[in-house]
Order: C-alpha cells, then structure tokens, then sequence
C-alpha cells in the first residue's frame, strides 16, 4: 500500500485555503494574475462576481483537506483539488487573455494540481508487511 504524505497535503490544503479566502475578500489577488484587470485598475464587479466563487471553492477545499481524517476523507478532498486545478488549468489555457497569460495561468494550476498528486502518491514504497527495513517482516 502506497503512503500519503500528510504534511505535504495539509500544507497544500492551508495554502489553498489561505489564498481562497483572502482572494474571495480582495477578488484582485486572482483577477489581476490571470490578467482580467490590469494591474493598476479596479476589479469591477463583474470580474468579481467570476472569479469569487473559485476563490470560495479553494477556500472550502484546503480547509476540508486541513480537517479530513488521514486515509480516504484526506484522498477524497484531495482528488477533489486535483480535479479543481486541472479544471483550471483548461479553463485558463482556453479562455484567458494572451498566449503568455494562457500558458501562465494553466502551467500553476498544474502545478497545483502535481503538488496533490504527489501527497496522494507519497513515497511509492509499500508499507504494509514490513516492520524491520529488511526484506520482509521480521
């Protein structure tokens, strides 16, 4: 049986969650980036109104993957994020303004996305029937 990496995913989870609350707040921290305002001008309330509720999404998921219980809960709300993230990342690279903003855009959610993976995955060493390091169980 395959390990999680816990830490890694907590981690990951806080930061989702971090970053989705305070972008909900100010819905300048995403829609800048993505490059829907420039950098200088105000979000207008239809930007807001777009990029809100995938700052609420990444705000409901990293803090579900802070308080899920290690094992499927914890896998569960992970490949949730994965799926979120790959979704975003087509979104992004489809519709976006910008081939630099696209590629941008698309290749941090995927990068997000191979952060979950990676938790998920964790150290690709079994565990299960080995007590000693050795070659089988003592």
């Amino acid at each position: 049986m395959l390990t999680m990496r816990t830490g890694l995913l907590r981690a990951l989870g806080a930061a989702t969650c971090a970053y989705g609350a305070a972008a909900a707040y100010r819905p300048g921290l995403l829609a800048r980036p993505l490059g829907l305002v420039d950098s200088h001008g105000p979000v207008g309330p239809y930007h807001a109104l777009a990029v809100r509720p995938m700052a609420w999404r990444d705000a409901a998921t990293g803090l579900a993957m802070l308080v899920a219980p290690k094992g499927p809960a914890l896998a569960t709300v992970t490949a949730v994020r994965i799926a979120s993230d790959v979704g975003d990342a087509l979104l992004f690279g489809a519709a976006l303004p910008g081939r630099f903003r696209r590629a941008g855009a698309a290749t941090s959610a995927l990068g997000w996305a191979a952060l979950g993976v990676a938790g998920l995955i964790g150290s690709g060493r079994a565990t299960e029937g080995r007590s000693n390091g050795r070659h089988g169980p003592r």
